[in-house]
């Protein structure tokens, strides 16, 4: 507050300076200990900015974050509200869950789609099958992954893809959208033996070096 109005508490600066502090307002603050009531200071323009727990926050980042860790391990957000209860004793609705999961949604769409490496001399491609709930039903999935070792020497996952399942198809939609993403060549390329594999990787860098997993 200090640093917004440009003078301290008191300050014979603050006389006539067009704006001042307007008291606290009380806010309720769910962390993983427990719930936590604050007062955040106010001025008359209605101006002032929070920085350590923003406007309309509720909850602290350790607790966001472990709720983001419990929805990346497969909990649903009828779960999660369950182990927030009983280990933190605190409650926080599904609404608030997906909100707060909502907030990494930015974060992976900035991931998959970064711009790579130009060339990549030994690619690993591989799906993964798991099952999900889904409509109130178990369906099979598979997770399109992409393992790249750079010039370097250095792995890194250039990318994860969901599908209904595994299909040469689906893989030459993966492989255009490394190369729209700056991937020029592949030198090995290590697959399973998918009927088509081979030729949709053709289809997208022509002559590389197959190696069958």
């Amino acid at each position: 507050m200090d640093f917004h109005l440009g003078y301290e508490k008191h300050s014979a600066e603050g006389i006539n300076s067009g704006n001042s502090r307007n008291g606290y307002s009380k806010k309720t603050l769910k962390t993983r200990s427990g719930k936590a009531e604050i007062e955040v200071p106010r001025d008359r323009n209605g101006e002032f900015e929070p920085q350590v727990v923003r406007k309309y926050q509720t909850t602290v980042s350790d607790l966001e974050d472990r709720i983001v860790a419990m929805y990346a391990k497969g909990l649903s957000t009828r779960d999660i509200e369950d182990q927030m209860r009983d280990i933190y004793w605190i409650e926080v609705s599904p609404a608030l869950v997906s909100k707060v999961t909502d907030k990494i949604l930015p974060q992976i769409i900035e991931w998959q789609s970064r711009p790579l490496e130009p060339v990549y001399p030994i690619v690993y491609l591989d799906a993964i099958h798991f099952k999900v709930k889904k409509e109130n039903r178990i369906v099979t999935k598979a997770a399109y992954t992409v393992l790249g070792i750079s010039a370097t020497g250095h792995k890194e996952i250039l990318g994860i893809w969901v599908g209904e399942n595994e299909s040469a198809s689906f893989w030459l939609g993966v492989l255009n959208d490394l190369k729209s993403r700056g991937v020029e060549d592949i030198l090995i390329v290590c697959k399973d033996g998918l009927t088509g594999f081979s030729e949709a990787i053709s289809a997208v860098f022509p002559k590389p070096s197959f190696s069958y997993a």
